[in-house]
Formats: C-alpha cells, sequence, structure tokens
C-alpha cells in the first residue's frame, strides 16, 4: 500500500483526535478472533436462512402449484426489496447506538421469521413470511461491518473482511446439505424449522459475550461525541460523488447478480435437466460451494490484502481478475451436457461468486470517514441487493418462463445461460474504479478534516 493510501485511511474525521496506538488496546488478539468468529457465525445463520429456499424451490413449486417467475419473486424481490432499504436506517441507528444489540435483534427476528416460513400454506403467506426474514437481515451486515473495522487496522481489513464473508459460503454449504437431504427425508418445511433455531442460540451469544467497540480505535482515532454521526444524505453525497465507489458499488451489483440468480438457480436447474434428487443436489453444492467458495471468498480478501502494500489499486485489480475468469466458465456449465460436467465447471464460478464482496467492503470502508462506516456498507448493500439479489433470481424465473415454450424443461439452462454475461460487465467496472480509487480515498480523507 502507498503512503499516501496509508494515510487516506488511517487519518481523523471530523470529531477524533489520534490515539498513541493503531490497535485497540481493549481487545486481545485472542479476543478479537473470536469476536470476528463469532460475528461470521451470525453471518452463517443469516445465509442459512436466506438461502434455504434455493433448494426448496422445486418441491415448493409442485406442492404449491407456483411458476418459475413467482418462485423468482420469492427469494428475490420479495426478500431483497426490504434488506436493501431498511439497511440504511437501521445502518444509521448502528452509527449511532449499540451495533452489538442491533446484532442480537436482528439475528432474533430473521431466524424466528425462517421458522415460521414452514408453516405457510399459499403463496401469499411464503412471500410474508420471507419479507420478515428480510426484514430482520437487514439489521444483521451493516453493524457488523463497523464493528469489524472498529477493531482490525486498515492493513488487516480486507482480510478480516474476508473471514467475515466466509458465513456466506459456510451459509450456503449448511443451507443446501441440511435442506437437501431433511427436505427429502422429511419434506420442505421441516428444513425451515431445522435451519431457524440455531440462529436464535447464536444471537444470545452476541448479546452476553461481544463487547461493543470503541469507533475508530483501530485507525489510531479517538472518537469524541459518541451519539453525533453524519445524516444519511451526507453520507450519500460523499460517496456518490466519488466514481470508485459507483463502480465498485456497479460491479458487486453485477457480479451478485451472476452469483444469485445462479446460486438460487442451479438446484432446480440440475434437477430439472438432469433428473438429480435433492439430496445429490445439496451435497454436492454444499462441498462446492462450501470448499471452493469458500477459498475464493477468503483469498480474494487475503491477496488483495497483501498485494495493496505495493499499490491499494489491487483491491479491485484482483476482483476483476476473478469476475472476468467466471464468465467462460458460467457458459461452459449452463451448456454441459452431464451433471458430472457441469458440477465439475461449477468449481470456478463457486470460486468467484462470492470473491468481490471482502475488498468490496474494505474500499468502501476507506472511502468514508469514521462514523460513516455502518451507513456506507448499507449504501453499498442497497446498491448490490436491489440490483444483484432482487433483479438476479426473478430476471432468471421472467426469463425461464419466457423461454419455455421454446425449449420446454431446458428453459432454466437458457435463461441462467442468457443471465452469464454480467460477469464481463461487472469486471469492467471494477477496472474502471480503480482509475479514481487513490483521488477517492484522499477525497474521504479531506472530507473528514473539514
Amino acid at each position: 500500500m502507498t503512503d499516501e493510501a496509508s494515510a487516506a485511511i488511517v487519518a481523523p474525521a471530523r470529531g477524533v483526535s489520534k490515539s498513541a496506538s493503531l490497535t485497540s488496546v481493549a481487545f486481545s488478539p485472542a479476543y478479537r478472533n473470536y469476536a470476528l468468529g463469532l460475528l461470521m457465525m451470525a453471518y452463517t445463520a443469516n445465509y442459512v436462512d436466506r438461502q434455504i429456499l434455493s433448494i426448496l424451490l422445486q418441491p415448493i413449486k409442485m406442492e404449491l402449484g407456483l411458476s418459475d417467475t413467482q418462485l423468482g419473486f420469492l427469494s428475490g424481490i420479495t426478500f431483497a426489496l426490504f434488506y436493501a432499504t431498511l439497511g440504511i436506517p437501521i445502518a444509521v441507528w448502528a452509527d449511532r447506538g449499540n451495533r452489538r444489540n442491533i446484532i442480537a435483534l436482528a439475528l432474533t427476528i430473521f431466524s424466528g421469521m425462517t421458522v415460521v416460513c414452514g408453516s405457510v400454506t399459499s403463496f401469499a403467506q411464503l412471500a410474508l413470511a420471507r419479507i420478515g426474514v428480510g426484514v430482520g437481515e437487514a439489521g444483521s451486515s451493516p453493524p457488523a461491518h463497523s464493528m469489524i473495522s472498529d477493531m482490525f487496522p486498515p492493513e488487516k481489513r480486507a482480510s478480516a473482511m474476508g473471514v467475515y464473508s466466509l458465513g456466506i459460503n459456510i451459509g450456503i454449504l449448511i443451507g443446501f446439505l441440511v435442506g437437501g437431504w431433511v427436505s427429502q427425508w422429511y419434506g420442505w418445511r421441516a428444513a425451515f424449522y431445522v435451519v431457524g433455531v440455531p440462529g436464535l442460540i447464536i444471537a444470545l451469544l452476541v448479546r452476553f459475550t461481544l463487547k461493543e467497540p470503541v469507533r475508530g480505535h483501530a485507525d489510531g482515532l479517538t472518537l469524541q461525541g459518541e451519539g453525533a454521526a453524519p445524516r444519511i444524505a451526507e453520507v450519500f453525497r460523499l460517496l456518490w460523488s466519488q466514481r470508485s465507489f459507483r463502480h465498485i458499488a456497479f460491479g458487486s451489483a453485477l457480479a451478485a447478480m451472476g452469483g444469485y440468480a445462479g446460486v438460487t438457480w442451479l438446484p432446480a436447474f440440475l434437477s430439472r435437466s438432469f433428473a438429480m434428487t435433492p439430496g445429490e443436489i445439496g451435497t454436492a453444492l454444499a462441498l462446492i460451494i462450501g470448499i471452493s467458495g469458500g477459498a475464493g471468498t477468503y483469498f480474494t480478501g487475503h491477496f488483495a490484502d497483501r498485494l495493496a502494500k505495493r499499490d491499494i489499486r489491487w483491491n479491485v485489480w484482483v476482483v476483476a481478475i476473478v469476475v472476468g475468469i467466471c464468465f467462460p466458465f458460467s457458459i461452459a456449465l449452463y451448456l454441459s451436457a452431464g451433471k458430472v460436467a457441469a458440477l465439475t465447471i461449477f468449481v470456478i464460478p463457486a470460486f468467484g461468486g462470492a470473491a468481490y464482496i471482502a475488498p468490496s467492503l474494505a474500499m468502501t470502508q476507506a472511502l468514508v470517514t469514521v462514523r460513516m462506516r455502518a451507513a456506507a456498507s448499507a449504501v453499498l448493500f442497497l446498491v448490490l441487493n436491489l440490483i444483484g439479489m432482487g433483479l438476479g433470481p426473478q430476471l432468471a424465473g421472467l426469463l425461464s418462463d419466457l423461454y419455455h415454450p421454446t425449449y420446454g424443461q431446458e428453459s432454466l439452462r437458457y435463461a441462467l445461460l442468457t443471465i452469464s454475461v454480467v460477469w464481463v460487465w461487472a469486471a469492467v467496472h471494477y477496472l474502471l474504479a480503480a482509475r479514481t480509487l487513490k483521488d477517492d480515498i484522499e477525497r474521504a480523507r479531506l472530507h473528514g478534516l473539514g
């Protein structure tokens, strides 16, 4: 990382003073690792509850008589609209209040609503229950991103975000593995019950074993006036004035569109095109996404941190390389003639499926002042989730129904093939973000001094 970039990240913001050390004296390395691990477990529960629906789409479709468009609505817009928009006011609350308590409350809500999903009898009831899951999960990630940034110094932050983001892959692993076999043995309703309860236990651990970190301390800062925080309009203005953030936001949104469309509909694709059972699908996807996807999520953040010591722009260059590689392998995946070939090829897109998240979060945190961190993550997630999570699964469902008269049972294959083009588009945005990243970090530093 260049001296200018390092200075920009750790520079004081308004209402802060320089402290004697760049790392928190309040927390030992062992505690920080415990806190990061517990927050990662919370994120795992988040993703288990979020993604459990994808492995259950086919049996739900059969029992409730739903179309692919309706299924896309349930797994996309229904969830994403509330998850993304409510993330903004909750993040503002997190920048002013106790982040630990907010995370514990969020866990309780989304885990409880996941259990409710197992009792529904209609499309409308399931849609309302999924809205409840989205409302709860909206309060989980932005406060966690802010806490991690206050516990880990800038040079370790992308790696820490990478560890936290492993919750995505572990959550999908658990969701597919447990959901696949439980639904095959006991029905899809039992799967919702089984995965919802652990989140309630994690909520208790978060509430009673985590400590609220001092804001800015890992940056060598001590905030004055704990209750003060910038208005959300100020956070929007600062972020949106920076070209690098706009490209990071849209790049991550497009990568998320490809990732969410794939991870949501791949079980149904494997079932329809290759007649695989839920247990087979759950086991295969759990291992691939859990191992290959987890490696991609962690190592992308790790290498971004290492390479950024020489040039901070490697945070976005690494992502551009990874998501660019996903494109040809995604094409090959959806043109595969057999399940073995499809699952083998999927190892590469699985590696890059969530690899963009850790560097994108780390740079978003660097592009704002200390008091804006939770809100900044929420702004990033607003764009990422409305486009990626909201439109990805929905567009796949719409295209599948549109292609059905022509391709019949294989319509989903060609819908997912069409959406694969977003990987190239995402890579272009990350390359463009590198052009102004250094200047924009300096602008954030000056904003903090203003």
